[in-house]
């Protein structure tokens, strides 16, 4: 009776926690952090001297799968998908983290290591790829070559996202599968980008809210499962009253440079006509979100023409040059009075208009991942 009860003791204490025993083959730091990554924040649990021999310990107290981020610094760190009951091993053998560890003891460490690698290796081959198109940017007699690095580009995203959906119907029973769909190939691009991605998006739900219904990560993924439907349906409906007759708004207003540019002077090109003011932060961030979007599909045909409400017209010249904003900038003539704006229905900003190659307006008011698979579906599909 005394040997069952003390068994049954040590299977309690196995079940409320996690063991991590690493060690650093070249350490920058005498000190290694260890956080729970919550949904949008991480919440630091403890720290851990590395002795000189580089070897460090934590022992966390769980009672269920949970991501957690181990590491120097909010820069420097790696993932882990801890689960109560296991000892983790962790050896490191550079002077960042992220770049060469192994991980043994932990199923789901393992699987988020090899998503994190994978992406890794795609992201170096597409800065390659980029550095060699800006160097031959300018030259002469390279369109051939450019085109080839464009199409190389878009192949190299299109492996990548075979590789998270083949991971994900692999793992549908870890919640490794979340950090699969929200995985980006850059700040503003997500690996899942196409419309018909939103299928695993439910898989991936459907799967974790029967096996870990307490979790907040299922409970979170269940919430934007519900988000992502309604604006799918919401970009139905736009579809559905995309077929609207020709419009007549034409907006004709000096460039930065003064050269006077008309709207209808872009047909032939898929053009987001978007309105906005220096002042808001909102228009100034979604900005440097567009700019990912015109370097990729530019070259492709996609140009932006934006008109701006600033009441000083040297703020927002100042605004264009110090973000270095490559497409078409316009400013109201009389910002007190913003016919354009008014024509076009403006209430809020940013707002735009995203019109097809013989100029009618087929969207309004994308903006973020509802614009990128907009995009996508004129360029890619």
């Amino acid at each position: 009776m005394i040997i069952v009860i003390v068994l049954a003791g040590i299977a309690c204490t196995r079940d409320n926690h996690f063991v991590v025993n690493g060690v650093v083959k070249e350490t920058t730091g005498d000190k290694i952090y260890i956080k729970q990554a919550d949904i949008n924040t991480q919440v630091l649990l403890d720290s851990s001297a590395i002795d000189k021999r580089g070897s460090f310990k934590f022992r966390v107290k769980t009672t269920e799968p949970d991501f957690y981020q181990l590491g120097y610094s909010d820069t420097d760190f790696i993932t882990l998908l801890a689960e109560p009951g296991e000892n983790i091993r962790l050896e490191f053998g550079g002077p960042t983290l992220s770049g060469n560890y192994n991980v043994s003891g932990s199923e789901g460490s393992e699987l988020v290591k090899d998503l994190d690698y994978q992406l890794i290796r795609t992201k170096t081959r597409l800065d390659s790829i980029n550095a060699v198109y800006e160097k031959i940017a300018g030259e002469p007699g390279t369109d051939a070559q450019k085109t080839a690095l464009e199409q190389a580009y878009l192949n190299l995203i299109k492996e990548q996202r075979k590789f998270n959906i083949a991971f994900i119907i692999n793992n549908l029973s870890s919640l490794a599968a979340i950090k699969a769909l929200y995985q980006k190939v850059d700040d503003q691009m997500y690996v899942l980008y196409e419309t018909r991605d939103l299928q695993y998006l439910k898989i991936v739900t459907d799967s974790l809210k029967l096996l870990y219904p307490g979790s907040r990560h299922t409970k979170a993924l269940m919430q934007d499962f519900e988000k992502e439907m309604n604006a799918f349906q919401m970009r139905q409906i736009q579809e559905l009253t995309s077929s609207l007759p020709e419009t007549k708004l034409d907006p004709d207003l000096k460039d930065i440079n003064g050269k006077r540019v008309s709207l209808s002077s872009l047909r032939g090109k898929y053009v987001l006509l978007t309105f906005w003011t220096s002042e808001s932060r909102e228009c100034v961030a979604e900005n440097l979100q567009l700019k990912e979007y015109y370097r990729t599909y530019s070259r492709r045909g996609f140009e932006i023409y934006q008109i701006s409400l600033d009441r000083d017209e040297s703020e927002w010249k100042a605004a264009v040059k110090f973000d270095e904003l490559p497409w078409i900038s316009t400013r109201e003539e009389n910002p007190g009075d913003p016919v354009n704006a008014r024509l076009f229905n403006v209430k809020t900003l940013p707002a735009n208009y995203l019109f097809d190659k013989e100029g009618k307006i087929i969207a309004s008011n994308l903006h973020g991942r509802p614009l990128q698979i907009k995009l996508n579906q004129l360029f890619n599909n």
